[in-house]
């Protein structure tokens, strides 16, 4: 009985993986109960009970909590209008957009842009609704010009035309779930003989930190393919599609990964660059454990438009 209840529980999570997808790919499209449920090939009754218990919210609540986070990325990171974005992500009109925003964040799109006039992360002295708490303007302004000086003297910063990359993955929320997600990557990949010394581990982050609650944060654990591979358990198949990326050379330890990225987005900003809708993703060197002070070797890349 528990290999049938495993062997269930594996092909739920497939098929979410499939919804994911499907949602982050269609923000501004038709994500109604029909429409994901015919994705994810169960009727819409068993799909509403199956999303909720795996997720701990209703697809509803999911779609509407994506649309908002991801439009407050373009709020940080792209010079468009409140107009623009509400239409790419499915509302109707601007009001119908701002209303949900504030719901969600407790201001409207407009102050939270004026609010962040460097477009770096987080607003100054308020606690949206997500528990997201943010700092007053003059510690933003010092940690702004300290990051800027940490980067310069910790990263070496280039911007690459990168192939199409194939990888095999397990995904998981929240960080607390990533070394079990790996685990179970290494384990399925260690019997095709795809760990050695060339391997390529790679974290994809289809959320960001600064607007998404960490423990609903969805990463991909995952590894960079060189051959044809069979398939089973969690693993599924995906790819990032070749573009133009900031790549930013690191050799860390393991608590300065997110001053690296806040810093890396900082000066993708300072030198006037545009995030693509794609994912960011780090790429790892070596086994930090490994490392005579503990440190990871790794690469950051930054999907970015030109």
């Amino acid at each position: 009985m528990e290999v049938r209840d495993e062997a269930i529980h594996t092909e739920y999570i497939r098929r979410l993986n499939r919804v994911f997808d499907f949602i982050d790919n269609n923000l501004g499209s038709d994500l109604s109960l029909g429409v994901v449920s015919e994705v994810a090939c169960f009727s819409p009754f068993h799909f509403h009970r199956i999303f909720k218990l795996m997720l701990g919210e209703t697809l509803n609540v999911y779609v509407a909590r994506r649309r908002i986070e991801k439009s407050v990325l373009d709020l940080l990171h792209k010079n468009v209008s409140t107009t623009e974005i509400a239409h790419t992500y499915g509302f109707s009109d601007n009001s119908s957009y701002s209303r949900a925003f504030k719901k969600y964040y407790g201001v409207s799109p407009i102050l939270f842009k004026k609010q962040n006039p460097n477009r770096l992360s987080k607003i100054r002295q308020l606690e949206s609704k997500n528990g997201q708490v943010y700092p007053d303007r003059s510690k933003y302004i010092c940690v702004i010009n300290n990051l800027k000086k940490w980067i310069k003297m910790n990263a070496k910063i280039q911007i690459q035309d990168v192939p199409n990359m194939d990888l095999a993955y397990v995904s998981c929320n929240g960080p607390a779930g990533l070394e079990n997600a790996y685990d179970k990557l290494i384990r399925w990949a260690t019997p095709q003989g795809l760990m050695n010394e060339h391997t390529k581990m790679v974290t994809i982050y289809h959320d960001s930190f600064k607007v998404t609650e960490a423990r609903k944060v969805r990463m991909s654990a995952a590894i960079l393919l060189r051959k044809p591979v069979k398939l089973y358990g969690e693993v599924g198949l995906t790819s990032i599609t070749k573009g133009t990326f900031i790549v930013g050379c690191f050799e860390i330890g393991l608590d300065e990964f997110e001053k690296s990225w806040t810093g890396l987005f900082l000066w993708m900003n300072e030198n006037g660059y545009k995030k693509t809708a794609a994912n960011p993703f780090e790429v790892y060197h070596n086994n930090f454990n490994e490392h005579p002070e503990k440190k990871a070797v790794v690469d950051f890349y930054i999907p970015i438009e030109l």
